[in-house]
């Protein structure tokens, strides 16, 4: 579908104008055309000008978006006919295909959370009453995962993003990797997009933190708790460093120390966290590196990211299953937001850039040995 030349020249010389974008070339772009030129003002000024203009000369016909054009990071304007904005329909509901995500991952929530049945998984269908004793892990992680899919539904909601039904990913390593929710319609800004992007993330952390905190503060219900060796907490920063401010001398390398539950179910849910924060595609933190820094530093970050995670994969079986899970379903590119010039908010800002400290945070190991007498006593 083309644009008729009569509907380019009143877009050219009366809906753009010399207040807003004053237009020096355009060209076919998609189904409809690409308009460069000098941006007037500020951008989203002018694009609430356009916006009204082109709504009373076609009502609804077009979408107008304002972008930067990649080739020399200038603006553009593009209109489209509304007609080819329409959402791909699938052969299978939305709800259904979820739904049946969301079984397989309380199924591996709870086979996660149930070591006896990890060293042979066929041994669950035999065993399935052995599944029960994986119930308080699974609430708790699930209750993570549910508080994140909270946070963006509620941002969402007050900034009229729509978002479609959370696919939650199962995964037998850690039960899940998190949930993937497609935005449905077309986000208005990049402070937008941020708010909703970091929304998920912040509540995840939040909570998650607490419920770590309160695993160290509160004695194991059984009196014995999980017992793992200290050196656990060399696998993340974050855990690491928290392990040691409140477990003090008591962390010594190479010694078992007894936890309560509750800090590895915390910690898993804390790593899903991290995960979805990773600044790649649309992964939540993908999306926030996008809103902070634009479209081509999203591209760049995307880049850095899976490579780090392609070679951490090497190492690490749940890296290497994150990288195929990017390439299938997250890579992006994010669909265009309708205006992509103005800057989010600094106090936005700080949010997004905590959001990918913390993921960082939990994904990195912690590098400083717990105890100095085990240096000493190697010299």
């Amino acid at each position: 579908m083309r644009i008729p030349k009569e509907t380019i020249d009143i877009l050219k010389d009366q809906v753009f104008a010399f207040d807003t974008f004053f237009v020096t070339s355009q060209e076919p772009y998609e189904g409809g055309v690409l308009f460069k030129g000098n941006l007037r003002g500020q951008a989203a000024r002018s694009y609430e000008k356009i916006s009204t203009r082109m709504q009373n000369k076609f009502d609804d016909e077009y979408k107008l978006f304002l972008l930067i054009n990649p080739e020399d990071d200038k603006p553009v304007a593009v209109v489209v006919p509304k007609t080819t904005l329409q959402p791909e329909t699938t052969a299978v509901p939305e709800w259904l295909a979820a739904g049946a995500f969301g079984l397989v991952t309380v199924f591996t929530l709870l086979l996660r959370n149930v070591p006896a049945l990890q060293s042979n998984l066929l041994s669950t269908f035999d065993n399935l009453n052995l599944l029960s004793n994986g119930l308080p892990g699974a609430f708790f992680t699930a209750l993570l995962l549910g508080v994140h899919e909270l946070g963006h539904i509620l941002v969402a909601k007050s900034t009229g993003v729509k978002l479609g039904v959370p696919f939650f990913v199962p995964s037998w390593q850690i039960g899940s990797f998190g949930a993937i929710t497609r935005i449905k319609n077309i986000v208005p800004n990049r402070e937008d997009l941020l708010k909703v992007a970091a929304a998920g993330p912040l509540a995840g952390f939040s909570l998650g933190f607490v419920l770590f905190l309160l695993g160290f503060i509160l004695p194991p219900s059984d009196g014995i708790g999980v017992v793992v060796d200290a050196s656990v907490f060399h696998e993340s920063f974050l855990a690491g460093g928290v392990a040691k401010l409140l477990l003090g001398d008591v962390l010594k390398e190479g010694t078992p120390i007894s936890v309560n539950p509750l800090v590895i179910w915390a910690w898993a849910g804390l790593l899903i966290n991290a995960i979805n924060s990773i600044p790649a595609g649309e992964l939540d933190g993908g999306r926030i590196s996008f809103a902070i820094w634009g479209r081509k530093a999203s591209a760049r970050f995307t880049s850095l990211s899976i490579g780090l995670l392609g070679l951490s994969s090497l190492f690490n079986d749940v890296a290497f299953y994150w990288v195929v899970l990017i390439f299938i379903l997250q890579r992006g590119p994010i669909a265009p937001l309708s205006e992509e010039i103005t800057d989010p908010e600094n106090k936005y800002v700080a949010l997004g850039v905590l959001v990918l400290i913390l993921g960082l945070l939990v994904c990195l190991p912690y590098p400083f040995p717990f105890n100095y007498d085990s240096i000493n006593t190697n010299f």
